[in-house]
């Protein structure tokens, strides 16, 4: 749990401005990770903090409008010690109360939860909330408690029902509890945790399947969001297996959600949230250029104008089956199918369109496919802890390979999870090789917990699905997997590892892992002056294509990728990884002796045979790998375009669509540019400068820039 730190300092001189509002003059503060003097608005710095946009999305004026968001910020732009407060354009101050959640390592902010409460918001005028660096002030106002909630009437329940069978979990007694967790703490907003437990009218509770409540309540205003998720997701309850109910959920005596006949899979689970008192209507909008510049998430092309053909089409799939409980929203169900798609790269292609366009179609369905990410059978939830399971806690544990690999012989246990004990299908197929980003960016921008611990659950499952021998046990070695596999988890844990909150037990986890996996690759690489020339991987898993001759060049770029993404989110180790990584993507642009028309080729052949040694030039590799119709023929002349059927300077691998094998090449190549390794800008210009690029107003997932090199 994180620490709870409240803010809204609001400055003298904007007290006397402030909006009318029971909660105006309401000061909370940053509490400072140790005492700080701090007398002048300028002894906290000149930062230029983002500003956000909230629109209504009602045909009314509202009042009293709560606003709960999460917001990242660059390292040094919150010091230790300093406020925040809100500033509209007129001038006036809104108190906002601010929950930390992580630092950067010198100590400024590096994520929190802010929350405010709008006195007026209208159809016609959206509000921009400018955030302020400010100086401490003294909080005020009391910090509400569950039995503040309940003594104003709230209640609630969620009720399934199995082959007859009535099993209820109170919300309001979970609340009246003694394992209530607190998220959100301050005068204005206080938001509660709890596990509910499933009784039947005997008062037995269902082995498998629980429910998991999170409670916001905006103080005073008689307003709370509840947040609803039902789970079947114990990693070592005996005979896990699918559930088939009807589900419902009442909140303040009303039936919020029916849905009957609901198959509720093994190890998944599902998530609604509702209000008690009137919901709020409105749309948050983030500066997309401070994320960006933050290096929170990666340089998207922020010239890309999301299409509306695009938009509408994520709002209509939203109406459909794939967005019900157990659905796998924009993203493909079974993982494991082949073939270009959103949900492949540093960000599915609905989030990078979100991040790009702030538009709220793309918002609504990014967060409910985030929500959904539960839906897949890689949730595997430790009663003992109540968290996401854990490789430090449960070292041999796997869902693959013979159960007696799963002894562990400091504890004399077997590891491996119960066996099926009934139907154990899921119509939504997992698989490490092409698992979406799910939940970092829903979390980064809400700051819902539950997008937290799916980041969570995703992460450790890639870690553990393999078999414990392949990954060194506790060490959670990633090597032996397929390239694409390793890329996909270097990205997962390093977003995981980098938004934990400070206080979470998994953070130190996720490091470590992370760092091990790190020293693996620079030991074998980066510090290994008997590696290969080429800059790839070629451990198992790479040398597979063609006879296991060759690599796949595209799945080494997105493990360039990777590496570069842990790189700017500031992961030392990652960056003498990426020094090296870099040359593969730099010299199929630039090698005298490749042809760069074949940048993005789909198998590049790196010995004769599979027992032969690497060879030792890119003339060899390209001369073994080309298109036999441009044999003797110079790189990118009219010959070569005529034979291959391209437009001179036109790449091969699909150059004109957004998920083809140049559009692979771009983030690494980006990245590569960034990188200390010679050569990184020219290879940069000479691929933008190709005839052929792609559209990606409709999948941007790939179009990504270099931060220090100017774009064509």
């Amino acid at each position: 749990m994180s620490t709870h730190m409240k803010t809204a300092c609001m400055a003298t001189s904007l007290l006397s401005l402030a909006l009318s509002s029971a909660h105006a003059t309401e000061q909370v503060i940053v509490k400072p990770t140790a005492p700080v003097s701090i007398t002048s608005q300028a002894s906290v710095g000149s930062a230029q903090l983002p500003d956000v946009k909230i629109s209504s999305t009602s045909d009314v004026a509202q009042s009293n409008v709560p606003v709960t968001f999460g917001q990242v910020f660059a390292a040094g732009d919150v010091p230790a010690g300093a406020g925040l407060l809100g500033q509209f354009s007129n001038g006036a101050g809104l108190p906002l109360q601010v929950d930390i959640k992580a630092r950067h390592a010198d100590g400024s902010v590096r994520h929190a939860i802010i929350t405010t409460v709008l006195p007026q918001l209208s159809k016609s005028a959206p509000a921009t909330l400018q955030l302020k660096l400010s100086p401490l002030a003294t909080p005020a106002g009391q910090v509400a408690k569950p039995a503040d909630l309940l003594n104003a009437g709230f209640s609630g329940s969620v009720n399934i029902t199995i082959a007859g069978r009535l099993y209820t979990a109170s919300i309001d007694q979970a609340l009246r509890g003694s394992n209530v967790r607190s998220w959100l703490s301050g005068s204005q907003v206080s938001e509660w945790m709890v596990t509910a437990p499933l009784y039947d009218s005997t008062g037995l509770t269902h082995p498998h399947l629980h429910a998991r409540i999170a409670v916001r309540s905006y103080t005073g205003f008689s307003k709370a969001r509840v947040d609803v998720t039902v789970e079947n997701d114990w990693a070592y309850q005996a005979a896990p297996q699918n559930f088939t109910y009807d589900a419902g959920v009442v909140i303040g005596g009303q039936t919020v959600f029916s849905q009957p006949n609901l198959t509720h899979f093994h190890h998944t689970r599902w998530r609604k949230t509702f209000w008690w008192g009137v919901a709020p209507q409105t749309h948050i909008a983030h500066n997309q250029a401070y994320l960006i510049t933050s290096k929170a998430v990666p340089n998207y092309d922020q010239r890309i104008v999301i299409a509306e053909t695009a938009l509408n089409n994520m709002k209509n799939l939203m109406a459909g089956v794939k967005f019900q409980p157990m659905g796998p929203g924009l993203a493909e169900p079974g993982m494991p199918t082949t073939g270009g798609r959103q949900d492949i790269g540093l960000m599915p292609g609905w989030n990078a369109a979100y991040l790009l366009s702030m538009d709220k179609r793309a918002k609504d369905a990014a967060l409910a496919t985030a929500d959904l990410a539960g839906s897949w059978s890689a949730h595997y939830r430790d009663k003992n802890t109540d968290k996401p399971i854990s490789l430090h806690d449960y070292p041999y544990m796997t869902i693959l390979g013979n159960p007696g690999d799963t002894y562990n012989p400091a504890t004399k246990q077997r590891e491996a999870f119960p066996v099926c004990g009934g139907t154990c299908t899921n119509t939504n197929s997992a698989d490490a090789a092409h698992t979406p980003a799910f939940s970092y960016l829903p979390y980064l921008v809400t700051g819902d917990y539950y997008h937290l611990e799916e980041m969570q659950f995703w992460a450790m499952w890639d870690v553990f699905q393999t078999n414990p021998g392949y990954r060194a046990n506790i060490q959670g070695l990633i090597f032996q997997s397929n390239v694409r596999v390793q890329a996909w988890d270097i990205r997962n844990l390093a977003e995981v590892t980098y938004i934990t909150p400070d206080e979470d037990v998994l953070k130190a986890e996720f490091n470590r892992i992370l760092s091990n996996n790190l020293d693996y690759y620079n030991t074998t690489y980066s510090n290994n002056a008997t590696a290969n020339i080429f800059g790839v991987i070629t451990g198992p898993g790479a040398i597979v294509y063609n006879s296991n001759i060759g690599i796949a060049p595209w799945m080494d770029d997105f493990f360039t990728s990777a590496v570069g993404r842990a790189a700017e989110l500031g992961f030392d180790k990652a960056k003498p990884l990426l020094n090296w990584k870099a040359s593969f993507a730099v010299n199929r642009m630039l090698a005298p002796d490749y042809c760069w028309i074949f940048g993005g080729i789909y198998s590049l052949n790196l010995r004769a045979t599979a027992t032969s040694p690497l060879y030792t030039s890119y003339g060899q590799a390209y001369e073994a790998s080309r298109n036999p119709a441009v044999a003797g023929m110079a790189c990118n002349s009219p010959e070569m375009a005529k034979a291959l059927g391209l437009k001179v300077g036109e790449m091969t691998g699909y150059s004109s669509i957004a998920t083809g094998y140049p559009s692979n090449m771009q983030p690494a190549l980006a990245y590569a540019a960034d990188s200390a390794y010679a050569g990184g800008a020219t290879a940069w210009h000479k691929f933008m400068q190709r005839s052929v690029l792609p559209d990606y107003t409709a999948y941007p997932e790939f179009a990504i820039l270099p931060r220090n090199v100017t774009t064509p």
